[in-house]
């Protein structure tokens, strides 16, 4: 059995159900880990998994719930039309399960009224909270006005997300850039605003639409989003891959949560990681070979649950690639699974992943970081 890590909360008291046998009574427990507030919704860490194309599905984020720790897990990005025309593909990504909560859907879209008209509908399925995406920078969401580009658009930017807020009564968030580029970084602009309308948090990712991924993540810009709301919490985004990573962005922005996306696809203990460091200081190692197998393939019998086998195989071989290469497979094993076509041929290159084993290391002992790289090249042909 691969380690994972379970909270039970206690009045305020995180514990971890052990006695002392000799005088059978509890052992000493430990504060819990600090919430976050998303208006009433209470997070049970403030520690969020990042909506992620192509990743934070279903499946996904029921890995990431076993190993404990993360507080609040948000859906790929959906469109808000899809919703509304009932789109197989918009309500596989908002598909849930009674262990994936507290749950956000992030909905995008240039149109008012579809906004609104969807997020009522994610009420009635039972969403937890609804997030409004104003960050995605790739041409095809901002060529329609949505994503970023609603950074440039002050006044119906305000309108769409007012009219969002004013038609649900579950938390309203919004996830954002620092600006379309450096010339335009209106994010403390929009923070102030929206929380005056009612958004009770916003996310933020500290480049602009310009930069893509490219550079080092602002953290001073982050920090003047948290300046300049009053009381609702800023989330900080970019470039978190340890615990290091995450410490530094409190440090440097003051923002009240984190959220993690390709890091914790690198590493799926990572959240699991911020809550022990939180309460002790320190942390144990993310999972060894053995352990990344078992939680893939429990993974990929998810996404089988979710899809079905065939579908789940081709699916699941973007996943199992970046698996794989943490776990330090070789690369022609790595890609003997990817060549996969039926669930048999699926196993057997799993039994010969398992019996040879990392290059150059163990079963049991440490694996090297990976970082999962992100898009380069101009955002526009992304």
């Amino acid at each position: 059995m691969f380690r994972y890590f379970e909270l039970t909360f206690s009045h305020g008291i995180m514990s971890h159900n052990a006695t002392n046998p000799e005088k059978n009574e509890p052992l000493q427990t430990a504060t819990a880990p600090q919430p976050l507030f998303y208006g009433s919704l209470r997070l049970p860490t403030r520690y969020l998994l990042s909506p992620l194309a192509g990743f934070t599905n279903l499946p996904f984020r029921r890995i990431v719930r076993r190993l404990g720790g993360v507080g609040l897990c948000t859906t790929d990005l959906v469109s808000a039309r899809g919703l509304l025309e009932r789109s197989p593909k918009s309500m596989q990504l908002i598909e849930t399960c009674a262990e994936d909560s507290p749950y956000a859907v992030q909905i995008f879209g240039p149109d008012r009224q579809e906004m609104a008209d969807a997020a009522q509908f994610l009420e009635e399925y039972g969403v937890d909270s609804i997030d409004i995406n104003m960050g995605c920078p790739v041409a095809r969401i901002t060529g329609n006005g949505a994503g970023s580009a609603m950074m440039c658009a002050t006044d119906s930017t305000l309108e769409l997300v007012r009219a969002v807020v004013e038609a649900v009564s579950i938390p309203v968030t919004v996830k954002m850039r620092l600006g379309w580029d450096d010339s335009q970084l209106t994010a403390p602009f929009f923070a102030r605003e929206f929380e005056q309308v009612g958004v009770v948090a916003v996310a933020i990712h500290g480049r602009t639409r310009e930069q893509g991924f490219k550079g080092d993540v602002n953290r001073d810009g982050i920090r003047q989003v948290v300046e300049a709301v009053e009381k609702i919490p800023v989330i900080g985004n970019g470039d978190i891959l340890n615990v290091a990573d995450a410490e530094r962005m409190f440090q440097e922005t003051g923002c009240h949560g984190i959220s993690i996306g390709r890091g914790a696809l690198a590493n799926p203990w990572i959240f699991r990681q911020l809550v022990e460091w939180e309460i002790t200081g320190d942390c144990a190692p993310a999972g060894n070979f053995e352990d990344r197998l078992e939680l893939m393939l429990l993974q990929f019998s998810h996404l089988r649950e979710q899809v079905g086998t065939n579908r789940a195989i081709r699916m699941f071989r973007k996943m199992g690639h970046w698996y794989l290469k943490a776990m330090r497979v070789h690369k022609s094993l790595r890609h003997e699974f990817q060549l996969a076509k039926s669930l048999d041929e699926v196993r057997e290159a799993i039994a010969r992943i398992r019996e040879a084993g990392p290059v150059g290391g163990n079963r049991s002992g440490l694996l090297p970081d990976m970082h999962i790289p992100v898009p380069g090249g101009p955002v526009e042909k992304w």
